[in-house]
């Protein structure tokens, strides 16, 4: 909507993960070095947690994108799944047959033996299971019981759990401590400083192409209190403040623009606020005028 206005080739703050726009926050790339680390060292079972927004399955993607062969990854970002589904969807992620109307049983069976058959071909299989904290009792125990398929020498079967601090209290309870013990690395995602989310805005705009900043100072400010260090909030303040900047016709956002932002955005204030939104949506109505206006008039200093 505003790259034109602003001179970028793409978006800055999609709230979808994507790879080439990670900022390599601290503790994310101390969990992804973690993560990399107990793998290739044969770990059987390892938990990351983070608050919601802090990254988890920008996370997940990243170290997706890191495992390479002798790597096989299956990957399941939707835990309401039962144990039967879930042996089903590793199978057809690792490339195992399974024959139709199995038991859960015999689901077992065939994937101790398919996993038996990639480690003798040297694969290292690795489960990543994102929002862990949603599974069921039922199929949480599935997992344990598959980090018990090993042979002399390693786990046929690595797993790494992705959850909300949710999964820590699950994980608490008595009846969850065979599960707990089997967890050799846990990792905690946190919140970016102050001074990072500065750096976490500039990276991702230099990122989709901005050739100078496109905050104000004071706006950066803004938004790392109002977001509290969280990226997911700190994508939609930016990309709010930007919005309203680019309905002004300003080169940059400023701490009014942000200010706009913070307003309508109902996660980072205790309640809406009906005048704020009304200003936001004519900041919108606003741009979506100029930029009308620029592209049948021609104006040189519109889009620019």
């Amino acid at each position: 909507m505003y790259e034109r206005h602003f001179n970028l080739t793409d978006k800055p703050f999609r709230l979808t993960p994507e790879l080439k726009l990670r900022y390599p926050e601290p503790s994310q790339e101390i969990t992804l070095n973690t993560l990399e680390l107990a793998l290739r060292d044969g770990e059987g079972f390892i938990k990351v947690v983070g608050e919601v927004g802090l990254g988890k399955t920008l996370v997940c993607r990243a170290l997706l994108a890191r495992l390479k062969h002798p790597f096989l990854t299956a990957w399941i970002p939707d835990p309401q799944i039962s144990p039967g589904s879930l042996r089903q969807a590793i199978g057809r992620e690792l490339g195992i047959a399974f024959q139709n109307r199995a038991s859960l049983q015999e689901l077992h069976q065939l994937l101790q033996i398919g996993l038996l058959e990639l480690a003798a071909a040297g694969k290292r299989p690795v489960l990543l299971i994102d929002e862990a904290q949603a599974l069921t009792p039922a199929t949480l125990e599935a997992v344990r019981l598959l980090t018990n398929l090993e042979t002399e020498r390693r786990k046929l079967l690595q797993v790494v759990l992705f959850g909300q601090p949710e999964l820590d209290h699950r994980l608490a309870r008595p009846n969850m401590r065979q599960l707990r013990q089997r967890i050799t690395f846990s990792c905690t995602l946190e919140a970016l400083s102050p001074p990072a989310v500065g750096e976490y805005i500039e990276h991702r705009t230099r990122a989709a192409g901005a050739a100078e900043a496109l905050f104000t100072p004071g706006a950066v400010r803004r938004i790392a209190r109002a977001s509290r260090g969280v990226p997911r909030l700190v994508n939609i303040l930016s990309h709010k403040a930007l919005l309203a900047a680019w309905g002004r016709g300003l080169p940059r956002a400023g701490r009014a623009e942000v200010r706009r932002a913070v307003a309508d955005t109902e996660s980072v204030t205790r309640g809406p606020s009906r005048l704020p939104g009304r200003l936001m949506r004519a900041a919108v109505v606003l741009g979506a005028t100029v930029a009308a206006w620029t592209w049948f008039s021609g104006w040189p200093g519109a889009g620019s």
